[in-house]
């Protein structure tokens, strides 16, 4: 391939050490990313290479460009994250701004992915959104910030966070303890991600004053959720039955935010996102959103491995069709 050379200009209102980083550490690791060669003199960077390495770097810089316009300081873990999605043909302009929330620590929560930004919108303008996608793409915490948002802004008077409770054959008779001590390990990655955007002294304050509640699924039988922001978590682990059971739980002024990862199902049979997917489709108020490795924003590592195992499973699947189809696997 031929190839080509694109300069690019850093606008005046940029600073040139924010965008390239301290000792240039943010554009080593662009450098590193892609097989170019970038040369930075002044307010002037230019790309040399193949040309879809050169659009993949320009797209990579336009956006940090746009980040540190927008007030940010790009840290090496966005940069990453831009990286890994040029490099997979995902879409790296036009998210990241839009605050969603700020935690207690100070640091603004925003999607930074298209995926997750179509998830946040999804979530702002319907009733009931289904987020559903593999580990590390933000569907629980991102909700959960909206929920913690909207709950600050007295757009919703609660949150409740639900999960089903029985996974891999286990139920909860069988733990030891208290019935509170059986319901925390089920949700605890709920009360981990709320005490990641609160301060903990106010989340344990909303929870004991209830406007904030943890419960399993089984315990929203018989209840109507108004003027509430609702989650279920885990949902890949729900049956068809206690789906229903749990949309019809919806009350006025409230949002349902339903997440899942049919990847990590530990029920056989149809499930409840399955079903709930193939029964409300095409109603109002309601959307499916899916989310994809290109929108894990974890540990870049997490994305190769969800892509080890998809390969995995893809390579599996035709050698089993071969062999009923064949009698036996050939030696």
């Amino acid at each position: 391939m031929e190839p080509t050379q694109v300069r690019l200009t850093i606008p005046d209102s940029v600073d040139p050490t924010r965008l390239m980083g301290p000792a240039d550490s943010l554009l080593r690791r662009i450098e590193e990313g892609f097989d170019v060669l970038i040369h930075v003199r002044g307010s002037k960077i230019t790309v040399a290479g193949a040309v879809d390495e050169v659009e993949r770097v320009t797209s990579v810089f336009s956006r940090l460009i746009q980040l540190v316009e927008a007030g940010q300081a790009p840290t090496a873990d966005d940069v990453d994250l831009l990286v890994d999605q040029a490099r997979h043909g995902a879409e790296v302009s036009g998210v990241g701004t839009g605050d969603v929330l700020l935690s207690h620590r100070g640091g603004a929560i925003r999607p930074k992915t298209v995926g997750q930004k179509r998830y946040v919108e999804a979530i702002r303008d319907n009733a009931v959104t289904f987020g559903v996608g593999p580990a590390g793409t933000g569907k629980t915490y991102l909700a959960m910030a909206m929920a913690v948002s909207a709950l600050g802004r007295r757009e919703v008077g609660r949150i409740v966070l639900a999960r089903p409770v029985v996974e891999a054959g286990e139920s909860l008779g069988y733990l030891p303890g208290t019935l509170q001590d059986k319901l925390d390990p089920y949700v605890r990655p709920l009360y981990d991600a709320l005490f990641d955007l609160c301060d903990r002294d106010r989340a344990n304050a909303l929870i004991d004053d209830g406007a904030i509640e943890v419960a399993p699924l089984a315990f929203m039988r018989g209840r109507t959720f108004n003027d509430a922001f609702v989650i279920l978590d885990e949902a890949q682990n729900t049956t068809p039955e206690q789906m229903k059971m749990f949309l019809t739980r919806l009350g006025f002024s409230s949002k349902f935010v339903i997440t899942g990862d049919a990847s990590q199902r530990d029920l056989t049979g149809e499930g409840g996102l399955e079903s709930a997917r193939r029964v409300l489709a095409g109603l109002d108020d309601v959307s499916f959103v899916d989310l994809d490795r290109n929108d894990i924003v974890r540990h870049t590592l997490v994305a190769q491995i969800v892509d080890a195992y998809a390969r995995l499973e893809s390579d599996a699947t035709p050698v089993a069709a071969t062999s009923d189809r064949k009698g036996g696997a050939r030696g």
